[in-house]
């Protein structure tokens, strides 16, 4: 099964692991499931960043290959099902999330559970 990361997943993974619980870092740690980051979420870790709101590490790229997150970019098949989505949530950002973890039925991990109101997996730590 391939694992959609939320960006404060993903930030937690890179930056302070403890707050992932156990059995959701062991799901991802499972070599039998792929883990997957969006450009989405390098881009609003970007803009946070440079707003001052988080600190980014300073090489995401590295750091995603080095844990073995996979990449995956934004289609413009993606763009549109966003837009498309029911207006259950007005995050950007998330709403790019749910449509690659529908267009690519990938599972969201995320804490967000108002993401719940669409038909998409979550596996909520």
């Amino acid at each position: 099964m391939n694992y959609l990361l939320d960006t404060h997943i993903l930030l937690d993974l890179l930056t302070a692991p403890q707050r992932v619980g156990r059995e959701v870092r062991g799901v991802l740690e499972d070599p039998l499931n792929g883990v997957v980051a969006s450009a989405a979420s390098a881009w609003e870790i970007a803009i946070k960043a440079s707003l001052g709101r988080l600190r980014a590490p300073d090489d995401l790229e590295a750091e995603l290959l080095r844990e073995g997150i996979r990449p995956l970019d934004i289609t413009l098949s993606d763009a549109l099902r966003a837009g498309a989505l029911p207006r259950h949530h007005d995050d950007p950002f998330d709403r790019m999330l749910i449509a690659q973890a529908l267009s690519h039925e990938m599972t969201l991990v995320t804490r967000d559970r108002m993401l719940g109101s669409y038909e998409v997996r979550l596996l909520v730590p």
